[in-house]
């Protein structure tokens, strides 16, 4: 089965995140004044991969991303998520 799998990166909370402030601060607030409280940028990269079930995929793709060092687990966090897709294109 295909698989789409999210790998989100985010720092931890109490790291501070200069982008979310700046973002917040500057067009948030200017818009929505007093309705957002805190703002996270991270970074997003998205696999397609080949797995036999959803948990496979986010295992994989998990295992990779701490192998690779592709985040510092120091300052950072992961989110992962996969769903099932049709075929590869998606």
């Amino acid at each position: 089965m295909m698989y789409k799998v999210e790998l989100i990166i985010l720092n931890k909370d109490g790291v501070r995140d200069p982008e979310g402030e700046t973002l917040k601060r500057y067009v948030i607030d200017s818009t929505m004044p007093g309705k957002v409280a805190d703002v996270r940028v991270g970074k997003i990269v998205v696999v397609t991969m080949e797995a036999s079930s959803r948990e496979e995929a986010e295992d994989l793709t998990r295992r990779l991303a701490e192998s690779k060092r592709l985040y510092n687990p120091i300052v950072h966090k992961i989110v992962v998520r996969a769903e099932r897709v049709e075929d590869g294109s998606n």
